[in-house]
């Protein structure tokens, strides 16, 4: 172990010895205050340098405007990547809980944006950090150049702990180093440094696929592999007892139970109660001559009268007939209905008709579990056709030649 730790130390100290080429990076100079480091900000700024950054211990209020800053862009990137969070976190919500797998929890709707709407925070929250993280370390800081030449300075050891800094980039269009120091010097610096790219700064290898950082990335994988196996596999059963919730005080479909004198885990329903998206008919188990404020909702078209026929032709025809008269294809082995076209049902009103499909009436069964609400309505518009083509007008006939 002590070897392998010797190992580890001498690789990570390697690059640190790194020697410097002789190719001037930049002029770097130190300030003990913070007003003193704005000051010098603002005339470095001032003299129309750009490529130069200021390094402090801890953020230092109005250094933005000091450095003449514009304002940063990550904000549009950390509201993108929110608001597309917020998004798909309202869509999964909407998909699992009322398309995919919907429950019904105390009558609640399957899909309800209130209760939504912590998880749609954490879901914005998330992805707003996460992009703003990877935004500032791409976008921002230039990943994957982090191998830095200010890296492992002796500057970036005093900025880092009690001293503030400046570095002006010789790559700069006005940097002259003569100019510069002169400049560091009447802003206040007490030290300047020169700062020489490191060897590997001039090559043309990208940083990121370093092998101490593969070595990292391998070794991080390795030890997360091993804690999470035996984390998820011994301590969370054997160290920790933790059943996953699977015993639970709870009464399973079709099982037995001592907690009701019958012993059936499952019960019927309280009285009264009403499925969901099911309105109870108000006029169950009365005569049609009670039904007064039925209206049909469903307007005559094309389309309503394909599918009332239809439904009709298939459910009412076996006894009524294809067109109503009361001649049905069973033989004489039910009771006859009487004729639509009667003048009886020709007063009815809609409601009336509705309501003998959907309760009955003598012999005639109820249809209301075989026939849809919708499909009720339909077939009382086709009704209506076969009526007014057995009974039809002059102006009908006019109309229908």
């Amino acid at each position: 172990m002590k070897k392998l730790l010797n190992k580890i130390t001498e690789l990570l100290s390697k690059e640190d010895n790194e020697p410097r080429s002789k190719k001037l990076y930049g002029l770097a100079s130190l300030y003990n205050t913070p007003d003193e480091i704005i000051k010098a900000a603002a005339a470095v700024a001032g003299r129309g340098f750009e490529k130069f950054d200021v390094y402090t211990p801890y953020p230092l209020h109005g250094m933005d405007d000091a450095m003449g800053m514009e304002k940063p862009k990550i904000g549009y990137v950390s509201f993108v990547f929110g608001f597309l969070g917020l998004i798909l976190v309202l869509l999964m919500m909407w998909w699992m809980s009322g398309i995919d797998y919907q429950n019904i929890i105390g009558g609640k709707p399957f899909f309800s944006l209130p209760p939504s709407i912590p998880i749609t925070f954490e879901g914005t929250v998330l992805l707003t950090g996460i992009a703003t993280t990877i935004g500032l370390i791409i976008l921002f800081a230039k990943l994957p150049s982090i191998n830095s030449p200010i890296q492992d300075t002796e500057f970036m050891g005093r900025v880092t702990s009690d001293k503030f800094g400046i570095v002006v980039k010789a790559d700069d269009e006005k940097f002259i180093p003569d100019d510069v120091k002169l400049l560091f010097q009447t802003a206040g610096a007490f030290e300047i440094q020169e700062i020489y790219y490191r060897e590997s700064n001039l090559t043309n290898k990208t940083p990121l696929f370093n092998g101490k950082f593969f070595v990292a990335i391998i070794g991080t994988a390795v030890v997360t592999a091993i804690v999470s196996y035996f984390t998820l596999n011994w301590v969370l059963y054997d160290v920790v007892p933790f059943d996953w919730m699977w015993k639970q005080d709870r009464i399973d479909a079709q099982s037995k139970t001592n907690f009701f004198p019958n012993n059936s885990g499952m019960r019927m329903p309280v009285n009264g109660t009403i499925a969901r998206g099911f309105l109870p008919y108000e006029y169950k188990g009365m005569p049609d001559s009670s039904v007064r404020l039925l209206a049909n909702p469903l307007a005559v078209s094309k389309e309503s009268l394909e599918r009332g026929q239809d439904r009709y032709n298939i459910f009412c025809s076996p006894c009524h007939g294809y067109y109503g008269e009361g001649d049905g294809r069973l033989r004489d082995q039910f009771p006859k209905p009487p004729s639509l076209h009667n003048q009886k049902v020709m007063n009815w009103t809609d409601g009336n008709i509705y309501h003998v499909i959907t309760n009955g009436q003598n012999v005639m069964p109820s249809y209301a579990e075989q026939i849809s609400v919708n499909d009720r309505w339909n077939i009382v518009n086709y009704i209506r056709v076969l009526q007014r083509s057995k009974n039809a007008s002059d102006e009908d006939l006019t109309k229908a030649k």
